[in-house]
């Protein structure tokens, strides 16, 4: 359960951040010698950095990471 009381804006980043985090990890865990190159879907990459910068999370990435492991522990 999140401890911390997030925006809005905030819960949207790090909702974006997990789902980046989720498409990457399926990528590594597809099969051995997959289809070539790990490659993250453009939209995917772009709504993270919009949710991001709408947070005002953008370079910060200390105050984002900490609201990341207050609200998903166990990523």
């Amino acid at each position: 359960m999140p401890t911390a009381v997030l925006t809005d804006r905030e819960r949207t980043a790090v909702q974006a951040y997990l789902r980046l985090l989720h498409t990457v990890r399926a990528v590594f865990d597809g099969p051995p010698g997959g289809s070539g190159p790990v490659v993250v879907p453009p939209s995917v990459l772009a709504e993270a950095e919009v949710a991001l910068a709408r947070a005002g999370l953008s370079g910060n990435e200390e105050d984002f990471f900490r609201l990341v492991r207050e609200w998903c522990p166990q990523e």
